[in-house]
Formats: structure tokens, C-alpha cells, sequence
């Protein structure tokens, strides 16, 4: 399991930027100013047993036992309830969103107590959360140059660089922390993730096989190489590896989320309906459970079930709604509006993307969330308009999109910036620019792979359109929704060609 693997919609898809990586252990306990302890980030607090609560929980959540953490944060904020650094800590592992911002926002009411340090790590993760990303990483910045010889430091930059898709610079913290520490194993996690994303499966599979070596009684490296042998259509050696990562922990839901997929792939849908079934029943909690039910919304999708997925997606907000989640409800009314685009229910859907606008409007997230989901919504209302062949207001949305993410310097949003001017290129039968376009989108989105063979295509390359038609067919993501909604048909085109 990749830390980042159960985000969804953009908007809320920020919070994949946070920071997934702990403070080194020091021996000082004063919490007016921890020493660093051969060069690495100071913990600050006033309790010697908050301190021993905190690294057991920060060993579990490093392993991807994020549940399992819970207990220990809880106890060690029980024992000092200004430890800063344990309120990060919960934030980050907490099963909502709900949960995430309200531990969030008091870690960064504590930083002034915290050392320099911690104190860095909570402003990057309160700005990435935000999608301030050139704040982000300004702060990440400051804390490898204070910190250049801890490995949670270097792991945390990296993460920066993998979440922006600049994979060369992500690697190369990850491997700076792996020189510095090399039994850190959530480390050889991400190497394993940056590599597959690269196409370079043989480093991919070795990265994730040092991970099984380090720790291997724990279930998330068996599941990572699971997913792995997913993307590379070895459905049943992938199903072997989830099961290998079940056996030593039946909860280890993301594993029943893997299996779904490998299912769904080879054609066993029922199968597929089974373990998200299992992995509803047997939810811990709010997070669990909302993702199977998302897991049953894509397996609709994938089928054509599109009422089906609306449906699952309710039930989703339900669960939501009933903890005043108000940023999973809101994620959850923008899958709803991208099923209905599917459906060509394009009004329909844009009453959705309004509601989840509103939703955050009259919230009390941050301003920085509100202004970030106002400006999301022009690439909503884009979308909308391009279903419903209105380029001329496509256009307008686009714009003011483009101008939003550049004065951002959000990358992930330049990115959508180009899908757009892409889509809009494509209605005009502009190929050539769509091309150019959409080579500058995200392309670990498939759709944006659809659209490039269909792009190819309409320029004369057949090529080009069948290269790009099978790496859409064959993406192998997690249940997605934007793999669900083009999948059949790129792997159709591709039998065909």
C-alpha cells in the first residue's frame, strides 16, 4: 500500500501532499528546547511515556498500520497534551478527513512550542494540505538543509517530489535516505511506487522485495508487491501476494481492495463485489468503510452500472454526513457529478459540483481550501461545459482556471490546465494541439491516455494511437474512476486495432 493510495478527487487529492513521515527519536525531553541528536529532527515534549507512545505509534503508522497507530497518539497526547509532533502524527494516520484537519489545525497551534524542526514539518504539511505547494516546499527545503542527515527528512522531500511527478528528484531523496539508513524500510516502499511509475518494473520489483526482507511479519510490503504484479497483469500472482499480506493480517483491508481489482481485471466481477463486500463487513472504521463502498461505485463504472455506482457513492456520503465530514462529502458529490458526466447527465452533474462547492463554502475548513474549491470549480464547470459541446463557455472556465493554477504554482493544477485545453482542442478537431496539450497533462490519469490515441488517431498516427490506446487499457490502477470509465472501451479499441 502506497500511503497516498486511497485519495480522490483533485481538490481533496491535496492532502496526498502532506506530510507522511515522523521526527527522529532524541533524548531530550524538554519542551522549550530539544537538542537534535546526531544531526537528526528534534521530538519535543515534557513526558518521557508520551515520548515512548509516540515512537510506537510512529513505527506502526511507518508500516502502514495506520489504525493500529491510533491508540499510541491518542495516549501519548493524553500524557502531554502540547506535544505538537503527536498531533501531526494523528493527523496524518486518521481514518477521515474530518479528523485529519481538526488534528491538523491543533499541531499547528502547538509549532511555536516545538523544536525549529518539528515546527517546519507542521507548516509543509498544513501548506500542502492547503495545495500551497511552493510554500510546501519552501518548508520541506529549510528542513533538509537544517537536516540533511535524517532520513525522515530526505524520506519527506521525496514524497514532495513523487506527489508533483518529478520522479528523478524523488528518487534521489529516497535513495539519500536509504544511503543514510539503510533498514529504514518505508523508504524501499516508495522507491518500489517511483519506479513502477517510471515503467522501470525490474528496480520496482527488487525496491519492494528489500522492503518484504526488512520487515517481513508485517502485510504492507506483501500488498505493495501485490500491487505491483496488478500493474503488470500478473492477476494471480498479484491475488497470492494479497493473500500472503492477509494471512498475517486478516484486517489489512487495502489488501481486499487489491483483490477487487485483480478480479475486476480478469473478468470476475462477482469476485471482485465479494471481497469489497468483506471488507465493508468487516470495517474498523469510517475510512474503511467508505472505501469499499468507492470500490463498489468503480466496479459499477466499470460494468456500465452507472446507477449502481451513484448509489454506492450515496451510501458513501451517508457515512460522511453522519460524522459532519465535510470534505469527504464534498469529494464524494464530485464522484457523484463524474458519474453522471458519464451518463450525459451534464446538468444533472453540475447541480453536484455546485452542492460540493457550497458544502465547502459555508464549512470551516480554511479559507486557503475554500479559495483552492472555488477554483477547482472552474475546471468542474469546464468539464461540464465541454460534455455539453458549450466550448465557447468551456473556454472561459478553462481560463480562469489556467490563471488560478499558475498563480498557485500548483503543478498538479498546470497539469489539469492542459487536460482542459486538451478536451476543448479535441471537441474543435484541433488534434495537433490536443496533442501538445495533453502530453503536458497528468498521464497517470488513463483518461488523459484515452484522449491521447484519440488525439493520435485524428492526426494520422496509428502508431502513436495504439501505443497510447494500450497503456490506457492496461493501467492496472487501484479501483479508480477514471480508469472505470474508459477501460472497456481502450481495451475493445486496442482487440480491435
Amino acid at each position: 500500500m502506497c500511503p497516498r493510495k486511497s485519495v480522490r478527487p483533485v481538490w481533496i487529492a491535496l492532502l496526498a501532499l502532506c506530510t507522511a513521515s515522523w521526527l527522529a527519536c532524541t533524548k531530550s525531553t524538554s519542551n522549550v528546547a530539544a537538542s537534535s541528536d546526531g544531526g537528526k529532527i528534534p521530538i519535543t515534549t515534557s513526558s518521557e511515556e508520551a515520548r515512548k507512545e509516540f515512537l510506537t505509534g510512529r513505527d506502526l503508522s511507518e508500516r502502514l498500520l495506520a489504525q493500529e497507530s491510533l491508540p499510541h497518539f491518542d495516549k501519548a497526547l493524553a500524557l502531554d497534551p502540547e506535544f505538537a509532533s503527536a498531533e501531526l502524527a494523528r493527523a496524518v494516520s486518521s481514518p477521515t478527513t474530518k479528523e485529519f484537519f481538526e488534528h491538523q489545525k491543533k499541531a499547528v497551534s502547538l509549532a511555536s512550542k516545538a523544536s525549529n524542526g518539528e515546527k517546519l514539518l507542521i507548516m509543509a504539511n498544513e501548506a500542502g494540505a492547503n495545495g500551497v505547494t511552493e510554500i510546501q516546499k519552501e518548508y520541506l527545503d529549510q528542513l533538509v538543509g537544517a537536516y540533511p542527515n535524517d532520513e525522515r527528512a530526505q524520506f519527506t522531500l521525496g514524497n514532495y517530489y513523487f506527489a508533483q511527478q518529478e520522479l528523478d528528484q524523488a528518487l534521489a531523496h529516497y535513495k539519500k535516505a536509504t544511503e543514510i539508513a539503510p533498514s529504514y524500510s518505508q523508504v524501499y516502499n516508495l522507491l518500489g511506487y517511483c519506479y513502477r511509475q517510471k515503467g522501470d518494473y525490474a528496480n520496482s520489483e527488487e525496491s519492494f522485495k528489500k522492503y518484504v526482507q526488512l520487515i517481513p511479519n508485517d502485510p504492507n510490503p506483501y500488498d505493495s508487491y501485490a500491487e505491483l504484479l496488478l500493474k503488470m497483469g500478473r492477476y494471480e500472482e498479484s491475488i497470492a501476494q494479497y493473500r500472503k499480506a492477509l494471512s498475517i493480517d486478516s484486517h489489512f483491508n487495502p489488501s481486499r481492495f487489491g483483490i477487487s481489482a485483480d478480479y475486476m481485471y480478469s473478468g470476475k466481477p462477482q469476485e471482485a463485489a465479494a471481497e469489497l463486500q468483506t471488507m465493508a463487513d468487516q470495517a474498523r472504521n469510517d475510512g474503511e468503510l467508505r472505501t469499499a463502498l468507492f470500490g463498489m461505485a468503480v466496479l459499477a463504472s466499470d460494468q456500465g452500472k452507472f446507477d449502481q455506482a451513484l448509489a454506492a457513492i450515496d451510501k458513501e456520503f451517508a457515512v460522511a454526513e453522519k460524522k459532519g465530514d465535510t470534505a469527504s462529502m464534498a469529494a464524494d458529490l464530485q464522484a457523484k457529478a463524474r458519474i453522471l458526466e458519464q451518463m450525459q447527465k451534464h446538468d444533472a452533474a453540475a447541480k453536484e459540483f455546485d452542492r460540493s462547492l457550497q458544502l465547502v463554502e459555508n464549512s470551516n475548513l480554511s479559507q486557503e481550501l475554500k479559495n483552492n474549491a472555488t477554483l477547482q470549480h472552474h475546471f468542474n464547470a469546464a468539464s461540464v461545459a465541454i460534455g455539453k459541446k458549450d466550448l465557447a463557455a468551456a473556454k472561459s472556465h478553462a481560463e480562469e482556471f489556467r490563471k488560478g493554477a499558475e498563480a498557485r504554482k500548483n503543478d498538479a493544477q498546470l497539469k489539469q490546465a492542459h487536460e482542459l485545453a486538451g478536451r476543448i482542442a479535441l471537441a474543435e478537431k484541433d488534434n495537433a494541439k490536443a496533442i501538445t496539450e495533453l502530453e503536458q497533462a497528468n498521464l497517470q490519469n488513463p483518461q488523459n491516455l484515452y484522449r491521447l490515441s484519440q488525439a493520435y488517431r485524428g492526426n494520422g498516427d496509428a502508431a502513436k494511437a495504439q501505443e497510447y490506446l494500450k497503456k490506457a487499457a492496461e493501467f492496472n490502477s487501484l479501483p479508480a474512476l477514471n480508469y472505470a470509465f474508459i477501460r472497456e472501451k481502450a481495451r475493445k479499441e486496442a482487440g480491435k486495432s
